[in-house]
């Protein structure tokens, strides 16, 4: 069972009306190429954009009930392909950073809120979500346990270990930032540990601080009659503007998962309490920390 994820690393074509003409148009596209799943960069509704003035920000955003999104889920439908959209939700008291993950039904499986929001830099405008969740996301090759993070989210490993605890075969992970050697191997090591795989959009060179380098880890370390282990690099993109299709052998990430030793083999969670102990010590103190 090969899964065809579609890279949508793309720059932003302006307003919202703009950003889904694009997006359907390379949506369809990507469809020609045989993809399954087509995923957008972090926040492709407004192309990663939070003004400073409060009032600007909220009239940038969009609701997660509303045209705009719900769009998306026609496209899908009509298409028969599942389509990951995000965008500046709409939300009290301020927007939030979002996914709509549809089904190839074009029936939003998933609505997933950034949780750990930039509070050091522009995010600390947006409202952080309070949850991870897994799916059975139905695409052209069956069901696939699916679950997403968004960009910072990646840099905390409770974030791909949760969704994984829940079932997650697949991690969706819209981005804006420079993807260099140590995000690539914050993805490499999610995908080790968790035996699950990551797929990765960011915006290409051209967009603000961003520079491509889109990416698929399939999270398979050790092959049976392969000495030592493997890349588990499928894919990293260029820089350049493009849909990047990455393909995810399904039965060989399911046949490692059921007998290696990561994951939740050999976890000892009654050790762990400490990971739940709040507070904040030296040298990590920050003012602008959210609790």
């Amino acid at each position: 069972m090969k899964l065809k994820i579609a890279l949508m690393q793309l720059l932003p074509a302006g307003g919202l009306e703009a950003q889904y003409k694009k997006a359907a148009e390379a949506c369809r596209k990507a469809k020609g190429m045989g993809a399954d799943i087509a995923l957008f960069p972090e926040m492709w509704s407004c192309g990663y954009r939070i003004p400073e003035n409060l009032e600007e920000l909220r009239a940038l955003a969009t609701p997660a009930e509303g045209e705009w999104v719900a769009a998306f889920g026609r496209l899908a439908r009509d298409l028969e392909m599942a389509v990951g959209a995000t965008f500046l939700e709409q939300f009290d008291p301020l927007p939030r950073n979002s996914l709509a993950l549809f089904d190839r039904r074009g029936v939003r499986q998933l609505l997933y809120a950034k949780v750990h929001t930039c509070a050091f830099e522009d995010e600390a405008r947006l409202t952080p979500g309070d949850r991870f969740e897994t799916v059975s996301l139905d695409t052209a090759q069956g069901p696939v346990q699916t679950g997403a993070m968004i960009c910072y989210d990646r840099e905390f490993p409770e974030s791909a270990r949760l969704l994984m605890l829940q079932g997650a075969e697949l991690i969706l992970v819209p981005n804006a930032c420079p993807m260099e050697i140590n995000r690539l191997s914050q993805l490499r090591g999610r995908a080790f540990e968790n035996m699950l795989a990551l797929a990765t959009v960011n915006y290409p060179a051209g967009q603000p601080d961003c520079n491509g380098h889109s990416s698929l880890f399939d999270g398979v370390v050790y092959l049976p009659g392969q000495p030592g282990s493997r890349d588990t690099l499928v894919l990293e993109a260029g820089a350049e503007e493009g849909i990047y299709l990455a393909e995810l052998d399904l039965d060989r990430l399911r046949d490692y998962r059921a007998r290696e030793v990561h994951g939740n083999a050999y976890r000892r969670p009654g050790l762990y309490g400490p990971l739940l102990d709040q507070t904040v010590r030296p040298p990590f103190l920050r003012q602008d920390r959210r609790e």
